[in-house]
């Protein structure tokens, strides 16, 4: 695994970090102290958060006069999914689906939870669009 990858995920090892991701995934730009009412934690504590998420490149900044909003780096989030897709083990090869024989040889509970996922995926991707088309 790259060097790269791995600080990703050291990153990202932390629940506080991917809810500020989840945050600014949902609402966009948003500056440190909204940030801080939105998840109950101190301004502090989110800019510390920021810090090392900015540092691995998965958000950036950008001043807009006095207010700093906090965005996503949706590029360096989907190198950071394709590089876990190439460490996957369920069988995808890194395609993010199944292989065939592996739906074949699945239990029924693990097809059940499958068809969760992929039903969650597939409202996000409606979501997503719903955005875009507004």
């Amino acid at each position: 695994m790259k060097f790269e990858a791995v600080e990703m995920l050291k990153v990202l090892a932390v629940e506080t970090r991917v809810k500020i991701i989840e945050l600014l995934k949902s609402k966009g730009p948003t500056g440190s102290k909204e940030m801080a009412g939105l998840l109950g934690i101190t301004p502090a504590a989110v800019s510390q958060h920021l810090r090392l998420l900015k540092h691995a490149g998965l958000v950036r900044r950008e001043r807009q006069g006095y207010w700093i909003p906090y965005s996503l780096n949706e590029e360096a989030l989907e190198r950071c999914g394709q590089q876990l897709a190439e460490i996957c083990t369920c069988g995808c090869e890194g395609t993010g689906r199944w292989q065939e024989q592996e739906l074949a040889k699945a239990s029924l509970e693990a097809l059940k939870v499958f068809e969760q996922e992929l039903q969650k995926e597939l409202r996000q991707v409606q979501e997503r669009i719903r955005e875009k088309s507004e």
